[in-house]
């Protein structure tokens, strides 16, 4: 049966110009992309946001605005759904408390989900290295976004 599956994440940028990025591996497959998630049935885009970023972050954030969302056709890299992303300009309401990786796929200890987070310069994101195409696309935009400011 095919589906749509509606995502929601947040670009958490700081005031050195970083991006906050999420790697994770599930059950042997790594992947790189910025926080978020699976929106749940009855649960709006923002609530969705807030709730992925204290389940993945143990942060709360506000939302500042919208950024993009998904224009083209994605299939998911784990099911048969069309997935459908919408990507959202975020703020910590206070300092994360994360431990900060400085190279990806850095996780500490073992088991079949692991997740890392590190900061990345908006000019220095490697579009190589994010993993799913609507994060590729939003990670170009973002850097043509933020050289146009600097």
């Amino acid at each position: 049966m095919s589906y749509f599956n509606v995502r929601v994440y947040g670009l958490l940028i700081n005031q050195n110009n970083e991006v906050l990025v999420s790697d994770e591996e599930e059950y042997g497959f790594r992947f790189s992309k910025f926080p978020g998630g699976g929106l749940e049935l009855g649960e709006g885009l923002i609530d969705g946001l807030k709730r992925e970023f204290v389940e993945e972050c143990e942060a709360e954030i506000d939302v500042l605005s919208h950024f993009y969302t998904t224009d083209f056709y994605e299939k998911s890299s784990f099911n048969d759904s069309q997935v459908i992303s919408v990507y959202y300009l975020v703020k910590e309401k206070a300092p994360l408390k994360l431990a900060f990786k400085d190279k990806i796929y850095d996780f500490d200890g073992e088991g079949e989900i692991l997740q890392a987070f590190r900061w990345v310069k908006v000019e220095d994101l490697a579009i190589d290295e994010i993993t799913f195409k609507t994060d590729k696309t939003v990670a170009q935009l973002l850097k043509d976004h933020y050289s146009v400011k600097l």
